[in-house]
């Protein structure tokens, strides 16, 4: 399996990571029987940190399946090389230092580690559309 496919691999782990940590926090701040039940009534506002992963969480899912895409073409279409291996980790990486950034509300390095995930997401897009 290739490098690409590897780290493909592991931002779904992220991605999991990613639904289980708002739900744990979430949980907290209504308890089991709120979260097992109906949920007909709104439940408590949701705190500042769990709102955060929230939104981490929804982030990660805008550009998930771009990069699952590019990935996945890269590969069938025998593409894979310098572009779609910097490309990958940079978006991996920076996907999983954005988490902890957002969770303790850090500004702009958040956004500037989320602009090189776009980065990578580019490269990755670029040799399927243009190999060098």
């Amino acid at each position: 399996m290739t490098t690409e496919l590897t780290l493909l691999g592991w931002t779904l782990v992220l991605a999991i990571v990613q639904i289980l940590l708002p739900a744990m926090f979430r949980n907290k701040e209504t308890g089991v029987a709120y979260n097992t039940g109906p949920r007909d009534e709104a439940g408590p506002p949701m705190g500042k940190i769990t709102g955060r992963l929230s939104r981490a969480q929804k982030n990660l899912f805008e550009t998930l399946p771009l990069f699952i895409g590019a990935v996945l073409i890269a590969h069938v279409a025998g593409r894979e090389g310098e572009l779609t291996l910097w490309g990958a980790w940079l978006y991996f990486i920076a996907r999983v230092v954005y988490v902890p950034l957002y969770a303790l509300g850090v500004p702009v390095v958040r956004s500037l580690v989320w602009a090189i995930s776009l980065l990578g997401l580019i490269l990755t897009l670029l040799a399927v559309l243009w190999p060098l």
